[in-house]
């Protein structure tokens, strides 16, 4: 099965075929830098990384653009807020933003442009809309008509009648239409500006995307990408300015993840429910964070919750789990065992596990299916830990088998930026944090596994029980074995 999108121009799935075979253009809209960023933003940027590392992983040779809106009007007002100049507060913030997707484990892009970076670049494109008579001058500003472009609003599906009776003119803009849009803006006292045909002033928001993603992949590029908020009015803007700049299709294949609901709520700092990456990340590990995001899909509206987290935690220790008992299974495995045939009761469960690669990539080429890929993952473990119980000591082929499925395991994880840490080191961090909760140390659970285990050998089970059941009240399990009892957070 070769991978399939779903095109938002189309409002389908479509076949991948990129304009140039093995070689893909990508460019996604970036964040305004005026404010920390939110689980919206980790969403969106986590989503863009996964098809970033997927296509790479699919042996494509991917240019990734990711820009910074570093003018704007929001920053100009921080800014003033503030008392520091524009360039300060939106260096501070790209810095932010960095430090924010390095700790969400991202890729570093291709590109990473600003827009202040391409103001020459701008320019040209206005006057290039003047000369076509897609756009005019009014007062030092310059409007884009769409009235020129007969397939304006194609991507959003709005109906033109309806959202021209809705439209209304702001004081102090003086359009022919009230849905044209500005392209420059006409420089205000204290603001930051440029100087153009037009007098001084700075571009609009639309047109630096535009110009941006054309002088890093060209006129017509493979993917764009971005929030579904951005459908109308931005992406539809930049398809009308640039088609009609370049007499060209702008992008072949259009994705947009869905939105972050908090709580089964819209996201707003009005309903206090308003969180930052940064906030986010003081009580859950960043793993756990992207964890919870791939297990919707990426088109999909997801609920962020403490719930929704917390079982996403657990989800993830499953893995790790299976790692560590599958390194402790190869570590005391029989190297010296014939490789012999699979015992029949373990034929379903080891057929699971050497078909991970293929199942994992039929979910990623059906749109990047994470939350697929993640449940074929889950089977994976589970035939692994069918495996461990049954077969003491690993030998000859099911040794072969399950090392393999170890490094598939890892590999995949790779490609969703997952299992990250080493397996001892996450449970034991893992544990740790259940303990904070629990109000017991390790030192005192140990001390009542010892004093169960001479309640049983006393033949005192309702002791024994009760330690049982007041350790599992407080989120610990206990796990006999032949070794021994050990425990872990449940």
């Amino acid at each position: 099965m070769s991978l399939r999108v779903y095109n938002t121009l189309s409002g389908k799935k479509e076949e991948f075929q990129p304009l140039v075979p093995n070689k893909v253009g990508m460019y996604v809209c970036g964040v305004t830098v005026y404010d920390y960023c939110h689980i919206g933003h980790a969403r969106a940027n986590i989503v863009f990384d996964i098809v970033y590392r997927y296509l790479q992983y699919s042996n494509y040779d991917v240019t990734y653009v990711r820009n910074y809106t570093d003018v704007d009007d929001k920053i100009i007002a921080r800014a003033n807020e503030r008392g520091i100049t524009s360039q300060a507060l939106s260096e501070e913030f790209i810095d932010a933003f960095d430090e924010d997707m390095a700790a969400l484990g991202l890729r570093k892009p291709t590109h990473e442009p600003k827009a202040t970076e391409h103001i020459a670049q701008i320019i040209a494109l206005v006057q290039g809309l003047i000369a076509k008579g897609m756009a005019y001058e009014s007062a030092g500003d310059v409007y884009y008509s769409v009235d020129t472009f007969p397939s304006y609003l194609k991507l959003s599906k709005r109906n033109m009648e309806e959202m021209q009776a809705g439209a209304r003119i702001a004081p102090g803009e003086l359009k022919r239409n009230p849905m044209d849009f500005a392209l420059w803006k006409t420089a205000k006292p204290g603001e930051p500006s440029w100087e153009s045909p037009w007098g001084a002033g700075r571009p609009g928001w639309h047109i630096e995307c535009s110009a941006m993603s054309s002088a890093l992949l060209g006129e017509t590029f493979d993917i764009h990408g971005g929030g579904r908020d951005l459908i109308f009015p931005h992406h539809e803007n930049e398809i009308a300015q640039s088609e009609g700049a370049s007499g060209k299709p702008f992008v072949k294949y259009w994705l947009h993840n869905g939105f972050v609901n908090v709580n089964q709520e819209k996201m707003s700092k009005s309903l206090g429910n308003f969180f930052t990456i940064r906030d986010i990340l003081k009580s859950y590990d960043a793993e756990v964070v992207r964890f919870f995001i791939l297990t919707a899909h990426y088109r999909s509206p997801i609920d962020f919750s403490d719930q929704n987290l917390e079982e996403s935690r657990h989800g993830l220790t499953r893995f790790y789990e299976a790692l560590a008992q599958l390194d402790k299974g190869l570590a005391k495995a029989d190297k010296e065992a014939p490789q012999g045939a699979v015992p029949e009761s373990l034929a379903e469960p080891v057929a699971r596990l050497t078909q991970l690669e293929e199942r994992f990539r039929a979910a990623m080429d059906d749109d990047f299916n994470t939350a697929l890929a993640i449940g074929h993952m889950f089977d994976a473990v589970r035939a692994i830990n069918r495996i461990l119980a049954e077969e003491n000591t690993l030998k000859g082929r099911l040794q072969e088998i399950l090392g393999r499925g170890r490094d598939d395991l890892l590999r995949l994880g790779e490609v969703l930026g997952l299992f990250v840490s080493e397996p001892s080191a996450w449970l034991a961090r893992s544990a740790q944090e259940g303990l904070s909760e629990s109000g017991l140390s390790a030192k005192e659970i140990e001390s009542l596994i010892l004093e169960r285990r001479e309640a049983r050998a006393n033949k005192d089970f309702a002791r024994s029980d009760q330690i049982r059941d007041d350790l599992a009240a407080k989120g610990i399990q206990l796990l006999d074995g032949p070794e021994g009892t050990t425990w872990k957070m449940k």
